[in-house]
């Protein structure tokens, strides 16, 4: 059989001592499991930042994995186990299944755990039905069909006559700005046309007017916009930080204008 992974993303700080606790539980549950951390540092209570990172990562992870997101993780509702393309999501009923699957996941779980009043669910909740799922157990073993969710979904680019109106849903550690444009709204949108970029405030100050391939296709210091691994357009500064220089943030907007 082999060795089943569980993988944690939290919005812990390093120095806390919660990881280590987990990682400990998790090691005296199911010794024989290899843990992966995905991203701890998460902005507090941030869903949005947490839930684009498990989305774009799971599906990099081989069947079988568990994930436990511990976000936002103390509910009034009893926690979820998500299994979808044969791998398991352990989270609280707090609305990240709706962005973490934004056409809605496989199957959804409630389960009822030994320790309802923890302080520390990831704990003393998520831990054992990870543990228990590693062991062969399956989410209908551990609790039932889940109705009425909270559920949040992903905001999607707005579309006018010839203008799409985006937003920034994630910085990355070069400070490129991505957004949720897609490339098929851009391309049915532009319909092959001219057009003109203009990130944040849409002032005209700074404003694109191609796309590039590659970052390295600008010279070092100069704004770009391109297409990235996601298909998502990302606003960066070859050699520079974009989200410093433009002044963005999570949700600030990004305006397309196409001309005629």
């Amino acid at each position: 059989m082999p060795m089943s992974i569980i993988t944690l993303t939290t919005d812990w700080h390093q120095h806390d001592y919660y990881t280590g606790a987990i990682k400990g539980r998790i090691l005296t549950l199911c010794p024989d499991v290899r843990i992966v951390d995905i991203v701890h540092d998460v902005s507090p209570f941030h869903q949005q930042k947490a839930a684009f990172i498990v989305r774009n990562t799971w599906p990099h992870f081989p069947a079988g994995t568990i994930h436990i997101i511990g976000l936002q993780a103390e509910s009034p509702n009893d926690p979820l186990i998500i299994q979808h393309k044969k791998q398991y999501f352990i989270m609280a009923d707090a609305g990240l299944s709706g962005l973490i699957f934004p056409d809605g996941p496989e199957e959804i779980y409630r389960f009822v755990p030994d320790n309802k009043d923890t302080l520390f669910p990831v704990l003393d909740q998520f831990v054992p039905a990870a543990c228990s799922l590693a062991s062969g157990k399956k989410p209908r073993d551990l609790g039932m069909p889940a109705e009425d969710l909270k559920t949040t979904h992903p905001v999607r680019a707005a579309i006018e006559e010839g203008i799409i109106t985006g937003l920034v849903i994630y910085i990355d550690s070069y400070g490129n700005a991505i957004t949720n444009v897609t490339r098929d709204i851009f391309d049915r949108v532009g319909k092959g046309r001219s057009f003109e970029i203009y990130p944040g405030t849409g002032s005209g100050l700074y404003r694109i007017t191609r796309l590039n391939d590659h970052y390295f296709n600008t010279p070092p210091g100069d704004i770009l916009a391109l297409f990235n691994s996601l298909n998502l357009l990302e606003i960066a500064i070859y050699h520079g930080n974009a989200c410093e220089l433009l002044g963005l943030d999570i949700s600030s907007s990004i305006r397309i204008k196409f001309k005629d």
